[in-house]
């Protein structure tokens, strides 16, 4: 994978594959209930909301930095000084605060987990890239910045930036489609107390 068409193309069929497997989950989410009941079974939700808002936050703090430099340079200042995928680490956030929507802690972690493995597949195939690219430069940005968990102790900051607010305000808007899951497994789980879904499975 040496050109940006080639790269391209393959964030292309990793955006439908990741669809798709979201597609199942959200399928067999139907017919699984959560085992918490009452306030606890609140709480989990607006655990899950909070997420939510800290990953649209965090994915928007990326995009100042990263802009339309993606594939043109190696950005290694704000998010992108504690870990090298900062978009991937605020969407596994984002996509356990849409677990957690379910009320259940089990199904969060579950979401968090697989997003997790489903960029780490994603990851290795984008350094390839990147290292035929950037060759030495983007090594010793690898040996010294983690690949995934931040590190806070190695953050750095620019003094200016240059920001594209077309691309913020698609990543903001973007963002608004978590909130799609809070009023999806209201209903799910309205669909479920009055008999209409059969639960198959209970969660804590």
């Amino acid at each position: 994978m040496k050109t940006l068409g080639e790269l391209g193309k393959y964030q292309q069929r990793r955006r439908f594959a990741i669809g798709a497997v979201i597609v199942l989950l959200v399928v067999a989410l139907l017919f699984v209930g959560s085992r918490s009941a009452g306030h606890f079974h609140e709480y989990i939700e607006a655990f899950g909301l909070s997420l939510i808002v800290a990953a649209i936050i965090g994915r928007m703090w990326c995009t100042l930095y990263i802009g339309g430099r993606k594939s043109a340079e190696i950005v290694q200042s704000g998010p992108y000084s504690v870990t090298r995928n900062p978009l991937y680490v605020f969407s596994s956030i984002g996509a356990m605060g849409i677990g957690a929507q379910t009320g259940s802690l089990t199904i969060a972690i579950t979401f968090g987990v697989l997003c997790y493995l489903a960029f780490s597949v994603v990851i290795r195939t984008e350094e390839k890239f990147l290292k035929q690219n950037f060759g030495k430069p983007y090594e010793a940005y690898c040996a010294s910045v983690p690949r995934f968990f931040p590190n806070p102790s190695l953050f750095r900051d620019d003094k200016e930036l240059i920001v594209r607010p077309d691309r913020l305000y698609r990543t903001f808007t973007d963002g608004l489609v978590f909130f799609v899951a809070y009023p999806f497994f209201e209903f799910v789980e309205y669909l479920q107390d009055t008999n209409v879904l059969p639960v198959l499975l209970h969660l804590y």
